[in-house]
């Protein structure tokens, strides 16, 4: 046994069981420790974007972290746009990074770099298990390190030497450390404020948008104080019979607008909303002038305990409003758009489904209509890296393979990350892809007016479309081994994405919009 070994057996003894890989030459001493211990799932990523969303997805569903395994410096910095999302999701998330052997570190080799360094700005915790027997301990401390609160993305950077030195391998719980306790004088002074107020709103944000949390804030909207989630939130339950929230406004100017007379913003499980980019006189911060802010919980602190509380100290209603079962009851004919697709969704959408949205533009036109379909859930772009949708999708269905997994993306996002269908047939996920196929980085052209750049020109028009040549999206899933089918029209993208949700295994849909 070795130090792989060690780091092995001591994820699996505490819950980590599946490991979203791209090794190299380092990692090889971890890849064979693998048939030693069959109970981590090994899943390969042939970019390791994919496999940082997909452990991403992995951890919002299972609220267990997955682990990525990537090959140096070099493999950490391909996977780190969805590292970043999963930092601003808050996702345990156990990175092992490879690493040249202690003493070949000095030579400088051409794959050598400051791993320290690299994986710092977007990881809760960083250290190297230079010692063989260290690892057992050091492994533990990541997947503690990794559940914060709150969490997210760590690294344990794995010397080859570690690895491949024998040792004896005795593995080190890990700890799930508590979220604090809301402070009863916080809860009592946002009550008084709250009672004083003529226009109260509550803003939530990670934990508080979980199911439990919800459910709570449902009550307080029945006790007048309105509820918005942030714009972008990991995971929440969306459908029948679940309170349906209004979302802070993407665009500065109408959230503000939205917001007018508000006199009292609450956070819950998040923080001050700002705009997401900044524009020519526009302001960044979201929140009124004269609007009084107080936090009653954040993200360290139990967001469903301090819910609770606030409902009981305001005398709020046992149960407040849900959304109705309402399907759609006519099937969408003629041209297709995202509202056309999204009615098609909403009527034949699977209870209990999970829907990764990285659909940009077109995601308003199926979340409206599933506002009222069965229940599901949906995890989205959290830290506005795009190419996600399709890694979170692969996480997602490993982390419940007894849900229907549906993944949205936009033509441009879905590019970044297009090797997640691969893994998608060699795993037999049962996840529907649906690519929304307008040829064109749509909101990079409506922020061009917006930053006051002016109207896109010949020059400019050519970093903005994606239409010469036109991307084959059937061929190119086919390419990978997942059936495929291109759609039209509205009747069409109904009868594909209704066989889509009846049979099992990977599925692709074009919807050219």
């Amino acid at each position: 046994m070795n130090g792989a070994d060690a780091l092995i057996e001591t994820l699996v003894a505490n819950g980590v069981t599946a490991c979203f890989a791209n090794p190299g030459t380092s990692e090889m001493q971890f890849v064979s420790a693998l048939d030693r211990q069959p109970k981590m799932r090994p899943v390969l990523c042939l970019f390791e974007g994919v496999a940082t969303g997909a452990a991403d997805g992995y951890g919002r569903m299972a609220d267990v972290p997955a682990c990525t395994l990537l090959h140096l410096g070099p493999g950490y910095g391909n996977g780190l746009a969805n590292l970043h999302n999963a930092r601003r999701a808050f996702t345990p998330l156990v990175n092992v990074v490879g690493d040249h052997a202690t003493y070949h570190r000095q030579y400088d080799a051409p794959l050598n770099s400051d791993i320290p360094t690299i994986v710092g700005p977007n990881s809760l915790w960083v250290k190297s298990a230079d010692r063989a027997q260290d690892v057992a301990a050091i492994a533990a401390e990541a997947i503690t390190a990794s559940y914060g609160p709150p969490g997210g993305p760590v690294s344990l950077i794995l010397p080859a030497d570690a690895a491949w030195t024998e040792t004896k391998v005795e593995t080190v719980a890990a700890r799930r450390p508590a979220r604090e306790a809301p402070v009863n004088e916080t809860v009592e002074a946002v009550a008084k404020a709250i009672r004083a107020a003529k226009k109260p709103v509550l803003l939530l944000g990670g934990q508080a948008c979980l199911a439990p949390s919800i459910a709570l804030a449902s009550r307080l909207q029945s006790a007048g104080v309105r509820v918005l989630v942030d714009t972008f939130v990991a995971r929440q339950p969306r459908g029948a019979g679940v309170f349906a929230p209004a979302r802070m406004q993407y665009f500065g100017e109408a959230a503000l607008a939205d917001l007018e007379g508000v006199d009292l913003m609450v956070y819950v499980g998040t923080a001050m909303p700002v705009a997401f980019f900044a524009y020519p006189d526009r302001p960044s911060v979201l929140v009124p002038e004269g609007c009084e802010t107080l936090t009653l919980a954040d993200r360290k602190t139990d967001s469903v305990a301090a819910l609770a509380a606030l409902a009981d100290a305001l005398g709020a209603p046992a149960a407040g409003p849900v959304q109705p079962l309402k399907r759609p009851d006519a099937a969408p004919t003629g041209g297709l758009s995202p509202q056309a697709c999204g009615l098609s969704i909403a009527r034949h959408l699977p209870e209990g489904a999970i829907i990764c949205d990285d659909a940009v533009t077109s995601g308003g036109g199926v979340a409206v209509p599933c506002m009222t379909t069965v229940p599901h859930e949906v995890l989205a772009l959290t830290g506005g890296a795009i190419g996600i949708g399709l890694p979170l999708a692969i996480g997602a269905a490993v982390a419940k393979p007894d849900r229907k997994v549906v993944a949205l993306s936009g033509d441009g996002s879905a590019m970044y990350t297009i090797q997640s269908l691969w893994t998608m047939a060699r795993e037999n996920l049962d996840v529907t892809v649906v690519v929304f196929a307008n040829h064109s980085y749509r909101i990079l052209n409506i922020e061009m007016g917006r930053t006051g750049a002016g109207n896109a020109g010949p020059s400019a028009s050519k970093l903005l479309d994606l239409g010469d040549p036109r991307i084959d999206w059937v061929s190119m899933a086919k390419a990978m081994g997942v059936s495929a089918v291109r759609c039209e029209t509205a009747e069409q993208f109904e009868a594909a994405f209704a066989d889509a949700m009846t049979q099992p295994g990977p599925k692709f849909i074009e919807a050219a919009i």
